[in-house]
């Protein structure tokens, strides 16, 4: 007959030590595990950050924008893999010869530094800002006041280079407000960003803008013309010494100076063995002047040159 086995008191406390020690093991491995995996995963994420700004900073910016773009793949919130991909983005953009391409770099790199934006604040959030503002800027006229959004932002966060002065210009210069782009070119030309050889652009924009703000009334056009007239000494473009020696005859004739005018458009001819607008501009002075024949003729030139100059087809036609 089956006789029941009778456990003493100290066999089941012995029992229950074992089974809770055995638990207590199990957890010290669980978690041990799961510290030496978080510990390998913290390793190998430090070794692919590094891996990503080294590619950065030595200039491999095809290699820094396809491992980071691997990275966002596996974590794509990852702000160093977004600033990464941003970055390199961007001068793949820039560096691209048709503006189709141009453009799809750029939108990446609006994409990745904008979903970088909603993570944590970082360090270098004054140069993403910067990055930003610059994209948005090659991106034409109609992103112009994003361009100026974000430089601004940059400027705020005490963010420096040598061109973030000309770009903010250039970009309030695209949304009319010439004011402020003049503010910001003349920023631009101080010694710390630009030294004492400013750009063929940056000397035009500044003098742009000056003629759009002399538009405006008891405005004169005379703040612009220093710009073109350093232009025209310095420039080694003869495109930018043509384009320069044009704008500055125009604010002559606007001032009424037309002999000097005169000057300017025939040196233009002589640079360039003919200029559509150059001879359109003598007619007009050879015109006011009373010698129609003359003023006739340079139009006709003028005409031949460029057959869709419509100010000189319309004196033509009159």
């Amino acid at each position: 007959m089956y006789k029941e086995k009778k456990y003493s008191s100290s066999h089941f406390h012995r029992s229950y030590v074992v089974r809770r020690v055995s638990v207590l093991v199990f957890v010290f491995f669980l978690v041990s595990a799961a510290v030496l995996a978080g510990i390998m995963l913290q390793n190998q994420r430090g070794r692919t950050g590094n891996q990503m700004l080294s590619l950065w900073e030595n200039g491999a910016y095809a290699d820094a924008y396809e491992f980071s773009s691997q990275e966002l793949n596996v974590r794509p919130l990852d702000y160093l893999a977004l600033t990464i991909n941003g970055f390199s983005a961007y001068q793949l953009g820039i560096a691209q010869i048709n503006s189709s391409d141009t453009l799809l770099y750029i939108d990446r790199c609006i994409w990745s530094l904008r979903k970088a934006l909603l993570g944590k604040p970082s360090s270098n959030i004054g140069e993403l800002y910067y990055v930003l503002g610059k994209a948005y800027y090659h991106k034409g006229p109609a992103f112009a006041d994003l361009a100026v959004y974000f430089l601004e932002k940059a400027r705020a966060q005490s963010f420096r280079a040598r061109d973030m002065s000309e770009f903010l210009g250039l970009s309030y210069a695209s949304i009319r407000d010439y004011r402020s782009s003049v503010a910001a070119f003349a920023q631009a030309l101080e010694p710390p960003e630009t030294g004492n050889n400013p750009s063929d652009l940056l000397l035009i924009s500044i003098a742009r803008s000056y003629m759009e703000l002399g538009k405006a009334p008891g405005e004169t056009l005379a703040p612009a013309k220093p710009y073109l007239l350093r232009c025209i000494e310095t420039s080694r473009d003869s495109t930018v010494i043509t384009t320069s020696r044009l704008l500055y005859a125009g604010i002559l004739m606007e001032e009424g100076n037309t002999g000097e005018a005169e000057i300017q458009y025939q040196l233009v001819l002589d640079e360039t063995g003919g200029n559509a607008e150059a001879y359109y501009q003598l007619g007009e002075i050879y015109a006011a002047r009373g010698d129609n024949t003359r003023a006739r003729a340079e139009w006709r030139r003028a005409v031949r040159l460029d057959p869709v100059h419509k100010n000189a087809r319309r004196r033509l036609n009159m």
